[in-house]
């Protein structure tokens, strides 16, 4: 079997809602990074791409007709370099580097590009087709997240629980409480602010030219999303679910935007191209929880994983754990036996600080721990991540 080996990553920035990158494209901002690989890599010959594989929850907008085939001719790939589009929605971008990775192991294919995208400023409303002729009670759906045209089989026989929702079934069921998600909140906000004002960040950044109405174009080229709060500020946020519940805006992720791209390789193409291995990819695995505690589902993907590669969890010198809400974060932790604030985990913060473009966030997370294991001199990392409808996927690397 071929080994796979991760040779470059890079990203967008991270947009909030309405913010910076609100005026891009989505299949114009997954351009962004496969462009940046490019630049950064002029040794490949990139008509030798077997395919381009992109992470996309949504597309239901600008993102549809296959946003990885619109991204590589859009940034000026040979036109028979192929793309495909994967969802699994919170987990497609850690899912396409995965799939990736499996092709080359498998031999059938040498370069490939992964990554993932999500404009969620930009999704759109959507509206079903009339159900009977004449018929006056249509419904306009929101498509930034969650459900929409609900199958009522589902809902009977699953629920269909909202994602701060479910935050609160997982905080219900592991006894987390508020005081712990908040300093969880405050410690991810903390770390992502020490690593940007270090310059860390901007080892896995691209800037975004975006032209103004007027005036010159602005350069976009930090994260927009983190903010200085405390714990009595993130204390006095009212729940969102319920008045005695303990999700709120401070401890959850955000609706963002954002894109990143991976060039992966097998050891024959990164020779032949000249690129440098960074990080040997060991293995994906996913898994399914019920869908009211789909926070719970790393806890399953990373047992499989650790079965599959025979790399016990004490043996991570990385582990990066997206944080869709503290409490479901704080609970995988748990049920694994690793305390919230071990140092291994999301050194430079997570999705709380950073932000969750749903498509991007796993070649993200995955990217950080590349650059986190050389950075320690660590040998293996794992990044994993929760999965709406009741997932998770999990995915280990390790370094080279």
């Amino acid at each position: 079997m071929s080994e796979a080996f991760i040779c470059d990553a890079i990203r967008t920035p991270i947009g909030k809602l309405n913010g910076a990158l609100s005026s891009v494209r989505a299949d114009d901002l997954a351009a962004i990074p496969i462009r940046a690989l490019v630049d950064r890599n002029p040794g490949v010959d990139w008509g030798a791409v077997d395919d381009a594989i992109l992470g996309c929850a949504n597309q239901a907008g600008e993102d549809n007709r296959n946003v990885a085939r619109m991204a590589v001719l859009l940034a000026g790939l040979p036109h028979d370099v192929p793309g495909t589009t994967v969802n699994r929605l919170c987990g497609s971008g850690l899912n396409a580097l995965g799939s990736a990775a499996q092709a080359i192991r498998a031999g059938d294919a040498e370069l490939m590009i992964a990554g993932g995208v999500e404009s969620m400023t930009r999704s759109p409303y959507v509206m079903g087709k009339a159900s009977t002729p004449f018929d006056r009670a249509q419904k306009i759906e929101d498509t930034t997240l969650g459900w929409r045209f609900v199958n009522p089989a589902m809902r009977e026989a699953y629920g269909v629980d909202t994602m701060p929702q479910t935050g609160e079934n997982v905080a219900d069921q592991w006894n987390v409480s508020r005081a712990d998600q908040d300093a969880f909140a405050l410690a991810s906000q903390e770390k992502a602010s020490a690593a940007i004002a270090s310059g860390r960040m901007a080892a896995e950044i691209v800037p975004v030219t975006i032209p103004q109405r007027k005036g010159e174009a602005l350069v976009f080229a930090h994260d927009e999303h983190p903010r200085a709060t405390s714990l009595d500020a993130l204390a006095r946020l009212k729940p969102v679910v319920r008045p005695d519940g303990t999700v709120t805006a401070g401890n959850a992720s955000g609706l963002n935007d954002g894109a990143a791209a991976i060039l992966v390789a097998s050891e024959t193409a990164a020779t032949k191209h000249g690129l440098t291995p960074r990080a040997r990819v060991l293995g994906m695995a996913a898994a399914g929880v019920a869908p009211r505690i789909m926070g719970a589902g790393p806890i399953e993907a990373a047992r499989k994983l650790v079965r599959i590669t025979g790399i016990a969890l004490d043996q991570l010198d990385v582990i990066e754990l997206n944080e869709a809400f503290a409490s479901q974060a704080i609970a995988t932790l748990r049920d694994l036996g690793i305390a919230a604030d071990d140092p291994r985990v999301n050194r430079n913060g997570g999705a709380i600080a950073l932000g969750h473009p749903l498509g991007m966030s796993g070649a993200r997370i995955t990217m950080s721990a590349v650059e986190e294991l050389h950075r320690t001199k660590g040998r293996y990392a794992m990044a994993f991540m929760c999965i709406g409808v009741g997932q998770g996927i999990a995915l280990m690397i390790e370094r080279v």
